[in-house]
């Protein structure tokens, strides 16, 4: 059974994968649930305590699983209902959590909903979705117009996303309650929580324009449907906003919305000492007192941060791993972040992704067995899983090694940050009382006393001295000046 004291994703490691690309268990190029299953050996060696699947559900796959077509099943390339409760059953008894994403904010125009929607103005669920006589000027994320004319009513549905993903209303009640059961439906199976997708324009009142106080009301009430449960389901929210102001009221009061709202500023801030440490400060100043942070840096909308901000150089990658895992809160690895692996140019005649997405998204390199005509080509450059699991000095071995150091101090996972003074282009900061954490960020030697034993490195050394070019080190106890 899964217990612990706090909530397990209080400091816990987060890890997302993409189930398409994964672990394929049929050699059919697609990754699928009964894969991730046969590897959950490897994750739980890793160390991670939960697993976040980006989506599972049924789907045309015009925007691949994001465009849902029924928010109770198993996409068939993927497996079965009975597929996903054994990898939920058996995860959990590796204490590992089970996370699916949720996509709120629309389905696709094949959801039996929009179905009945668009068959007539007076449908059941014709106000479930958002109609209009008229079309504005407001362009989807895509391309193109939001809002697109359906012949059969003679009327516009609005679409922030493809055409072929209609924007659910959530202002009104039935579809509302929808969601409530569909909540339940996955508790019930044991389902530890949900990413929701797009939750900062899940309203959109009037269409087009994201209604916070009304998305905020309904986190409210989803908060206090997880709290029926013991333990509580995990809400983490996709909050794409960029001013920190904004994302702070996705937490409410620290304890009545989301649990956890992913910092975008963060991602994007670079591997740049001042940026960063501006974005942890000012995180940190303006959340609810009971509010528990989460870090991350890839995912699969965005280009890998090896590729992005790392210039896919294995120092600067190490350096960016102990930063994410360094911190408080959640960190939340991409699958391959701890192998480094990079963003892979996919030829024209292979992209499927309308948005240009598919280099983040490619297969795992495993290197114990091949994929088989992969839906995405693999990427060339960075070693498989087998070979850099037996090399202790590569970055597999080191981010295990710093996954563990966060379990066996749990200053690390829990400690209090405190900032230190530290010279230009070099971030250091205190976790709780005999912790610290520094990372010079610069090409050059930075001058500054350690102060204590060095217990992790990202060059492998102990002896406590100065920070080497692009190197971060956990040091255990002292102060630290310049």
């Amino acid at each position: 059974m899964l217990t612990s004291r706090r909530p397990w994703w209080q400091g816990g490691v987060l890890y997302q994968l993409y189930p398409r690309s994964f672990a394929d268990s049929n050699d059919d190029g697609v990754g699928d649930l009964a894969g991730i299953r046969g590897r959950l050996d490897y994750l739980g060696w890793l160390g991670v305590d939960g697993i976040w699947l980006n989506p599972t559900f049924p789907s045309p796959n015009e925007d691949w699983g994001y465009d849902v077509s029924d928010y109770c099943d198993v996409h068939p390339e993927l497996g079965t209902l009975a597929d996903l409760d054994g990898l939920i059953a058996e995860a959990g008894d590796r204490d590992i959590r089970i996370l699916l994403d949720l996509v709120p904010a629309h389905t696709s125009d094949r959801h039996e909903w929009f179905l009945d929607s668009r068959s007539s103005r007076a449908a059941q669920k014709r106000r479930w979705y958002i109609w209009r006589d008229e079309a504005d000027d407001q362009l989807s994320v895509f391309g193109g117009s939001a809002w697109a004319y359906d012949e059969t009513t003679g009327q516009y549905y609005h679409h922030r996303f493809l055409l072929e993903q209609p924007d659910l209303n959530w202002i009104g009640g039935e579809m509302r309650d929808a969601f409530d059961d569909i909540l339940r439906f996955w508790f019930d199976r044991g389902v530890a929580g949900f990413r929701i997708d797009v939750v900062h324009a899940l309203v959109k009142d009037p269409p087009g324009h994201a209604n916070l106080p009304a998305i905020n009301d309904v986190l409210r009430h989803w908060r206090a449907l997880a709290n029926e449960y013991e333990p509580q389901p995990l809400l983490i929210g996709e909050t794409w906003v960029m001013e920190l102001e904004k994302l702070a009221a996705f937490y409410g009061n620290g304890s009545d919305q989301l649990h956890l709202a992913f910092n975008f500023p963060f991602m994007f801030a670079g591997l740049d000492a001042g940026a960063l440490a501006g974005v942890v400060r000012r995180t940190e100043e303006l959340m609810p007192p009971d509010a528990s942070l989460v870090w991350a840096l890839s995912n699969h909308d965005v280009v890998r941060f090896p590729t992005r901000i790392c210039e896919e150089d294995d120092a600067r990658v190490k350096c960016a791993l102990v930063i994410l895992l360094g911190l408080p809160g959640t960190p939340v690895l991409y699958y391959g972040d701890e192998l480094g692996l990079h963003q892979v140019q996919v030829p024209d005649d292979r992209v499927l992704d309308v948005h240009g997405r598919d280099g983040a998204r490619t297969p795992m390199p495993w290197g114990d067995v091949d994929w088989q005509a992969p839906w995405l080509p693999l990427g060339e450059g960075v070693a498989s899983v087998a070979v850099q699991r037996e090399d202790p000095s590569s970055i597999l071995s080191f981010c295990r090694e710093l996954i563990a150091l966060r379990r066996r101090r749990t200053e690390l996972s829990h400690g209090r940050y405190e900032q230190l003074d530290a010279p230009a282009g070099v971030w250091a900061w205190r976790r709780g009382q005999e912790t610290v954490v520094a990372i010079n960020l610069t090409a050059q030697p930075a001058q500054l006393d350690l102060g204590g034993e060095v217990i992790l490195s990202t060059s492998g050394r102990r002896e406590s001295r100065g920070l080497g070019p692009w190197e971060g080190v956990v040091v255990s106890t002292g102060r630290m000046s310049p």
